[in-house]
């Protein structure tokens, strides 16, 4: 009895650092964190085969300046990402409405920095996380999807990639890596959500670049290569 109420004392003060980590996660699960790796991994592998998957504009920034995609097809899937992120985040902004009490005003799973961070990082520290994180996924995403990778891996290799990412990176950001993720949450959150959400729309996509650039460096490609066939674009999917 007595550990358990040390342990509630702990969870509860604002002044133990421990406890606004927990209690931002707790809450950041409860209004629409992260979509749990696990079921982008199903995502990855049920659409793989269709559009390949990508589900994230900074995959497929990265996917562009790797020579991957064209430009129409690069924006016609940011445009879908995007879309696609306001459409589910509306859906589940209309199921929580129904809740009482539950508010979403500057929450509503949104990524943030400095207050609205879990440890406080500053804006320089969240576009660094951010950029870093994304450039890691994009550079496994390239890698795997490779003609030469080992087929049916792809999407087990980014599960696993986007699990540990989101590990690292909830209590600093809310670990958004992926910029329609970032854009639907924060439209139906307004407030700071809204206003910080810039962030998470460019860094993500200096990561993905920054990613391509490392791709070109590990697998150069040599100037009599044959055309990049529309196969190649379809690779296993992202996030």
């Amino acid at each position: 009895m007595r550990w358990r109420a040390r342990a509630g004392r702990r969870t509860t003060s604002p002044a133990g650092g421990r406890g606004r980590w927990a209690a931002r996660c707790a809450g950041a699960r409860r209004t629409g964190g992260p979509v749990p790796p696990r079921s982008l991994l199903a995502l990855a592998y049920a659409l793989g085969p269709v559009s390949g998957a990508h589900l994230n504009p900074a995959v497929t920034f990265g996917l562009l300046l790797a020579r991957r995609i064209g430009p129409r097809t690069a924006v016609r899937y940011v445009a879908a990402q995007c879309a696609g992120g306001v459409v589910g985040a509306g859906v589940l902004y209309a199921l929580v409405r129904a809740i009482p009490g539950f508010t979403v005003h500057g929450a509503f799973g949104s990524n943030g920095w400095g207050a609205r961070s879990a440890v406080g990082i500053n804006g320089a520290g969240a576009f660094l996380t951010e950029t870093v994180l994304t450039m890691l996924l994009v550079l496994v995403v390239l890698g795997v999807t490779r003609r030469n990778a080992a087929p049916g891996a792809g999407g087990a290799a980014i599960g696993l990639t986007l699990s540990a990412l989101v590990l690292v990176g909830l209590p600093l950001t809310g670990c958004g890596v992926n910029p329609a993720r970032s854009l639907g949450p924060a439209v139906f959150a307004g407030g700071p959500a809204l206003s910080q959400l810039w962030l998470f729309l460019a860094a993500p996509l200096v990561g993905g670049a920054l990613a391509a650039g490392v791709d070109r460096l590990i697998h150069p490609v040599p100037r009599a290569v044959a055309p990049v066939t529309a196969r190649d674009t379809v690779a296993v999917g992202a996030v």
